[in-house]
């Protein structure tokens, strides 16, 4: 199943996409505020996939305008440098630990919004990553039990300042200016996905391929990230997990290759689907 985050008529709204139309979930489950509650409570999930199963639609998606799948996040839990080839082009080797660093809601954009090159730096990059959304919270998770706590999936652009990424060793300022984090179109539930290790991500800047990367070449797996980080802190349902980018990040090709005003990024992964944001200059 796909479940979005929109706005139609002025409302905010969930729902489910079937085909090229939307089931408006909200309207047909009333006392569930948004798609974070959605994913939390299973009773009202299994209704939702018969809706989405047999339910006339109410919108078509063109009608619609997507929110970011989460649109508030709780928090957003980021890992750099957790692909093997790309530690490598970064000069970095991988540690015992997972490099961990956190990214702002307020910074999310939706599939099609705009991502915004800020005033104070041109080395505006893009990277492409699998993202997962948390539906069962929990502290203290064992590595075997963590993917019962996945709800599902769905596209991510950590895109980066890299000079201000760089002004300190703490490079989290760079990773979480406003406008630039984008999440969607959709959140693929995970009982579509067979096994996660199987996706494939890609990284397209104005129709040419940048980056590519197999789940399967993660130097941290998704259930260990889990188990990781809640033993520091309690996830919650709509919580973000966004699991690193592949290689080909622009700023360490020759020349370095960063977003400008009129460029398309699109993260690309298997069996989710396509996230596009155009690029403008902040203003």
């Amino acid at each position: 199943m796909k479940l979005i985050s929109y706005q139609h008529s002025g409302r905010s709204s969930f729902g489910a996409v079937v085909g090229d139309r939307v089931v408006d979930l909200a309207r047909h489950l009333p006392g569930v505020p948004d798609l974070a509650a959605l994913i939390a409570n299973p009773e009202k999930l299994a209704q939702a996939k018969l809706l989405a199963a047999n339910a006339t639609a109410d919108h078509a998606l063109d009608e619609v305008r997507l929110d970011p799948v989460i649109p508030a996040p709780g928090k957003i839990i980021c890992v750099g440098i957790n692909y093997v080839a790309h530690a490598e082009e970064a000069g970095r080797k991988v540690g015992n630990y997972p490099v961990i660093f956190q990214r702002f809601a307020e910074t999310l954009l939706a599939h099609n919004a705009p991502l915004v090159r800020p005033a104070v730096s041109k080395e505006f990059d893009f990277e492409a990553e699998l993202a997962v959304v948390i539906g069962k919270g929990g502290s203290h998770i064992a590595p075997e039990d963590a993917m019962e706590h996945v709800a599902g999936y769905t596209c991510f652009n950590d895109a980066s300042i890299r000079d201000w990424q760089f002004h300190t060793h703490q490079y989290g300022m760079g990773k979480t200016f406003r406008s630039t984090g984008a999440l969607g179109p959709w959140l693929v539930t995970a009982d579509e996905i067979t096994d996660y290790r199987e996706l494939q991500v890609r990284g397209i800047l104005n129709g040419e391929q940048m980056q590519e990367g197999s789940l399967s070449e993660l130097a941290f797996d998704i259930p260990h990230l889990i188990s990781y980080v809640s033993q520091a802190l309690d996830w919650n349902p709509g919580d973000i997990l966004a699991t690193g980018t592949p290689s080909g990040i622009g700023f360490k090709r020759t020349p370095p290759i960063f977003l400008k005003p009129g460029d398309v990024f699109e993260v690309v992964i298997s069996q989710i689907g396509t996230l596009s944001n155009p690029v403008i200059d902040e203003v």
